[in-house]
């Protein structure tokens, strides 16, 4: 049994383990360049940049270089151009609709 487990588990093993844990383990960042903007909106890099032309999305640019984003920025950013389900625009409709106070409205 202990042979079997010394397959398993190597020093190798233990080092890639204690690796991957220190990524996941580490702080978050709370600014993201455009390479890990890209990544973490699954866009390319050159449509992060198409959308800071527009000013589209906030984004810092000290000493006029390099590009940053903060990622609570791009968070609310995601968030502001969430779309309604149908289901949830027909409820809506029909609240209003329903609703004495709102009949006078049409």
């Amino acid at each position: 049994m202990e042979n079997i487990q010394n397959e398993f588990f190597t020093k190798e093993n233990a080092q890639a383990i204690l690796r991957e844990l220190a990524v996941l383990t580490k702080p978050l960042k709370e600014h993201l360049t455009v390479d890990e903007t890209s990544e973490y909106l699954g866009i390319s890099k050159s449509a992060v940049y198409k959308i800071t032309s527009k000013r589209e999305i906030p984004f810092y640019n000290p000493g006029g270089k390099k590009i940053y984003f903060k990622k609570s920025e791009v968070d609310a950013w995601i968030e502001s151009g969430r779309v309604a389900p149908d289901n949830e625009i027909l409820q809506q409709f029909n609240t209003n609709t329903t609703n004495p106070n709102t009949l006078g409205s049409w």
